[in-house]
């Protein structure tokens, strides 16, 4: 006869236990690393200089700063062995990988922001930068103001998307603003002639049209809707990792190797067209090489 009451109970049983797992905080990432051997890294497919593909590998400023972070938990974990493994990620769906634990590092072009901070942490503050619109010269756009009755694109997942909502509603502005999945899909709309305008990080921005087929067609106009800060993201509750992490950027920031890196990837030419984007430190970022802050941007209202 089968024993209903015992099977019930040893549900509840399992139910009780897999309840309770989900409710254990994540291993610490220091330990899970020393314990694989592994550090998982996320990377952008077209965050150019940041995080970008050239040659069919990741490459940027963001990648080399994780690489040198990784150094820094080798030489934490004594792992001299520690193998990288590296992902590509989207706007979308990078803060779910990195909450999920699938990413340990995420080494990209994400605003850090009050919003964002209820799901992840940040490192220290290592670029700023605000939302400015892609155009093809000539086109009569100075700003948004000139986009009334146009289109505009956006990446979806970002908060320049919010940002451009709120301004629209604001000024009460018919401007079509359509979404792209990534932010080379974005400005091939704007190429294409789909939309009037790309927005974007005015930085990314200069890198796409640096790898743009004719670069001399386009601009970057407007003046920055709202300056945000870039950081690394990593899990929230691991302060551990997030101390290690903070002490390998300062450590940069103090030796002068950080200054190296942003010439690299701004003032030198880079991959793949050998093109300089030319861009000088900004006052923000000189600012935080001897504050070290990983201060959020307020997040823009929905």
């Amino acid at each position: 006869m089968f024993d209903w009451t015992r099977t019930a109970f040893a549900v509840a049983l399992c139910a009780g236990a897999l309840a309770a797992q989900a409710q254990q905080p994540p291993q610490a990432t220091l330990a899970k690393v020393a314990q694989t051997g592994t550090i998982q890294l996320s990377y952008r497919e077209s965050s150019v200089p940041f995080s970008y593909l050239a040659g069919g590998q990741p490459i940027g400023f963001g990648v080399d700063i994780c690489d040198r972070i990784v150094e820094a938990v080798k030489a934490r974990t004594g792992r001299a062995d520690l193998k990288v493994v590296r992902m590509p990620v989207t706007s979308a769906n990078r803060i779910p990988l990195v909450v999920n634990g699938t990413v340990d590092l995420e080494c990209g072009s994400t605003t850090n922001n009050v919003a964002r901070r209820e799901q992840v942490e940040f490192a220290v503050n290592y670029f700023y930068t605000g939302t400015r619109l892609m155009v093809k010269k000539g086109a009569g756009i100075q700003g948004l103001a000139d986009l009334k009755g146009r289109k505009l694109a956006t990446t979806t997942g970002t908060t320049n998307l919010q940002v451009l909502r709120k301004y629209l509603k604001d000024h009460d502005q018919d401007t079509e603003l359509l979404t792209s999945k990534d932010h080379a899909d974005g400005a091939l709309l704007a190429e294409t002639g789909r939309v009037d305008a790309y927005a974007m990080d005015d930085i990314l921005l200069y890198g796409l049209i640096a790898n743009a087929k004719n670069p001399s067609e386009w601009a970057v106009v407007g003046e920055p809707l709202q300056v945000e800060p870039y950081a690394i993201m990593l899990r929230k509750n691991d302060p551990e990792f997030k101390r290690l992490v903070d002490d390998a950027l300062v450590a940069l920031m103090k030796s002068g190797e950080f200054e190296k890196l942003y010439d690299k990837w701004f003032q030198q030419p880079i991959a793949p067209r050998q093109v300089a984007l030319g861009v000088p430190m900004s006052a923000e970022l000189r600012r935080n090489l001897r504050e070290f802050s990983d201060r959020p941007a307020a997040s823009p209202a929905p």
